[in-house]
């Protein structure tokens, strides 16, 4: 099949047409032709005002909860959600049941994905049954096809453990993948510690929870000479302290979610709890220095942290409520309209470009004979979230109803086409 978008602006740093607006002809899967008002014809021709063309997109942290949870998503449901909002490739974390920790559980995956529109990574778990007690069989996760490797929802909590982790990765150049979180302290917190969850009457997580964990874990990726990425980082002095690890040669990077950089703890003074994530929505000041950590380029990638969660689990009291909320369709509307002055190659660096090379994953260049990696959207477009846009089994987001900037358009992954 030939497909032709026509004038499209190429956003892609590797490419020669970088910045420039030119039609792209797909002929079975592969680029064949890039130029401007090509003469071929096509079966299909996609023809957009304002549409740009970036190297497919790349979310490193979602949970598809395949196996064990299909209730709340399944890994076709996560496809799907994952193409209407412009991914190519999705890291999927272990927390599921089993746990993905050993080479059955990733192939599991990666047989059951093979026929998808998404190209879907199992990380691996570092710990057996993601419960920190144990290392798991990472290097035979690895030689299935693992990405990278982390406990995902659940933070390695002892340090030996997991310099441990860290030396065993760095044998064959593993990245391992954490969400900071300091479990002995308040464990019970609901929200993040401040001046809102007092007038609010729930208990608090202090931003000491996560920090701690971050200064911790760049002093043990030094020592070890290993990789960390860091995900989910909320606050300020976590900004700080990766920063200072970067600047010291430290091989840390991290990642922000969208729903950190559009919210903060004063919106949840209705009690939503699609709001109720961790680490928690922290203070309009830590929101200020995410949005800035983005356009200076302190924040290395975006992550969904897409945790679909199925009625009975949201619509309850506050305290008994499941954490998190769904991402995929809607990240990139919410970090364009969050972050205002965030130019389109700033969203392919954090969106494409960046996971890519952090996470030794193709890097999908726009050029002539390379495979179709492609991700259509348009910066400009206005659109209102709206329960149709929402893919996923689940619908627990709290951007249904919302007006965004930057909408999608749909992705193009070899001879798969998903156009929304």
């Amino acid at each position: 099949m030939k497909l032709l978008i026509k004038q499209a602006r190429i956003v892609d740093p590797s490419s020669p047409f970088n910045g420039q607006s030119a039609d792209i002809l797909i002929d079975n899967g592969i680029i064949s032709k890039i130029g401007i008002a090509l003469p071929d014809k096509a079966d299909k021709e996609i023809a957009i005002e304002g549409l740009h063309a970036s190297p497919g997109w790349v979310d490193v942290f979602a949970n598809f909860a395949d196996p064990g949870y299909e209730f709340k998503e399944t890994l076709e449901t996560g496809a799907a959600a994952a193409a209407a909002g412009g991914y190519t490739d999705v890291m999927v974390i272990p927390n599921t049941n089993p746990s993905i920790h050993n080479k059955a559980g990733v192939e599991y995956i990666t047989h059951k994905s093979k026929s998808l529109p998404v190209n879907i990574h199992p990380i691996g778990a570092i710990t057996k049954n993601t419960e920190g007690k144990e290392l798991a069989e990472m290097y035979d996760m690895k030689s299935s096809g693992a990405a990278a490797f982390s406990d995902g929802i659940n933070c390695v909590q002892s340090a030996g453990l997991l310099v441990k982790a860290l030396q065993y990765v760095k044998a064959f150049d593993g990245i391992l993948i954490q969400l900071p979180d300091d479990k002995s302290i308040n464990p019970h917190g609901l929200m993040n510690e401040g001046i809102v969850s007092t007038q609010l009457g729930l208990p608090g997580k202090p931003a000491m929870a996560e920090e701690l964990i971050v200064a911790r874990d760049i002093k043990l990726a030094r020592y070890a000479g290993s990789r960390l990425h860091f995900t989910g980082v909320s606050t300020k002095k976590s900004l700080e302290y990766i920063k200072r690890g970067k600047e010291s040669g430290t091989a840390v990077s991290c990642s922000v979610t969208p729903y950190h950089l559009f919210f903060c703890d004063e919106d949840l003074t209705d009690y939503n709890t699609n709001l109720k994530v961790n680490p928690p929505l922290r203070s309009k000041e830590d929101r200020a220095a995410l949005q800035q950590a983005i356009l200076n380029g302190t924040v290395d990638s975006l992550a969904t942290h897409h945790l679909p969660h199925e009625y009975d689990s949201k619509v309850i009291e506050f305290e008994y409520a499941k954490f998190g909320m769904i991402g995929l369709e809607t990240a990139y509307g919410v970090l364009a309209t969050a972050v205002p002055g965030i130019t389109a190659a700033r969203c392919v660096e954090l969106l494409a470009v960046n996971p890519r090379k952090l996470f030794g994953l193709n890097q999908a260049s726009i050029k002539e004979g390379n495979p179709a990696t492609l991700t259509l959207f348009s910066p400009a477009v206005k659109w209102t979230v709206s329960p149709e846009n929402i893919k996923s089994k689940s619908s627990n987001s709290p951007f249904i109803g919302r007006e965004l900037t930057g909408k999608v358009a749909g992705i193009i992954n070899g001879d798969k086409i998903v156009i929304s």
